[in-house]
């Protein structure tokens, strides 16, 4: 299947509604693409996709009914939606397998059903690889310490089961900590980061700031990696890390942010580690690089810069 063949028909993206959703959503029009979203709207926002030429279906992907009606018609599918926040994971362990196992198996299952060939699926790389020393690659073991992890683990075998029993072209994209538009609902460190800024109330740091770091990706680049996982020729139960190769570390991220603020004397209060958090993890991108054509473009100054205008304008 070339390129070009690929990019016609229809896509369905889960928790298109979403961040990330909202971003991929605008690629894949300007692709080409004809879209659909599913979202249930919890924590998305149909004003993240107004204005835009797409087919909206609301509904919990843990609805077998929805999931097979929203597939009808449909050529390929991303499944973005997901309980994605680690600490509520912990706090609520069951909430969390229900949605991203029981829900990540029904999309898998109904898309097996409908015909449907391919299949991309949102990993994570830190929380998936838990504190396995970094850089990490396709060949790392993965060793979650947290539920929101080990189901996210689950999710891809389930892909790699279902490429070789019933030959789907499933393909695993493994996030590192995605940042950019369209996040200001996100309990995620930047976003608590610039309501800090932007409050002038004390930004919070867990642990020493120093020997904690993470790998930051700029959603546009994310999403060049998500369309290449949908339209590349590559096999059924593909695994790809999509980062930057670059630990920043919570202090070097702190400072970014206030740099990019215009606040380099902002305060900081540091507080006890949480439990459930990587300390250190990092991923080289080399597999995807070689079989995607997938480079980072956004270096962290400029991507904090655009996020912080777009806070600026929707959110602050």
């Amino acid at each position: 299947m070339s390129t070009t063949d690929a990019a016609m028909g229809t896509t369905l993206v889960t928790g298109g509604a979403g961040f990330i959703g909202a971003n991929l959503v605008r690629r894949l029009l300007t692709s080409g693409h004809r879209v659909r979203v599913l979202d249930l709207l919890v924590t998305g926002s149909r004003d993240y996709l107004a204005g835009l030429d797409v087919d909206f279906v609301e509904g919990d992907i843990r609805d077998r009914e929805v999931v097979a009606g929203a597939l009808k018609g449909i050529d390929r599918v991303v499944h973005l939606a997901a309980s994605g926040s680690v600490i509520a994971s912990i706090e609520d362990p069951a909430a969390n397998f229900s949605t991203n196992v029981d829900g990540t198996f029904a999309v898998l299952d109904e898309t097996r059903r409908a015909g449907i060939e391919r299949l991309v699926f949102s990993s994570t790389g830190g929380a998936l690889m838990g504190n396995t020393p970094p850089p990490v690659n396709e060949q790392s073991l993965p060793k979650p310490i947290s539920p929101y992890g080990a189901s996210k683990s689950v999710g891809e075998a389930y892909l790699h089961a279902y490429a070789v029993s019933y030959g789907m072209r499933t393909v695993a994209t493994r996030f590192a900590n995605v940042y950019g538009p369209y996040s200001g609902h996100k309990a995620g460190a930047i976003t608590v980061f610039f309501k800090a800024l932007h409050s002038g109330e004390p930004i919070v740091i867990y642990g020493t700031g120093s020997d904690s770091s993470r790998d930051y990706l700029y959603v546009e680049d994310l999403c060049a990696g998500i369309e290449a996982g949908l339209t590349a020729d590559v096999p059924g139960g593909s695994v790809y890390h999509l980062a930057t190769g670059v630990g920043t570390t919570v202090k070097e991220l702190v400072e970014a942010c206030c740099r990019v603020a215009g606040k380099p004397d902002h305060p900081i209060e540091y507080r006890p580690y949480r439990r459930g958090e990587v300390e250190r993890n990092f991923a080289t991108y080399d597999l995807a690089k070689a079989e995607l054509g997938f480079t980072p473009t956004v270096d962290l100054d400029e991507g904090l810069a655009r996020t912080w205008d777009w806070y600026l304008q929707h959110v602050l």
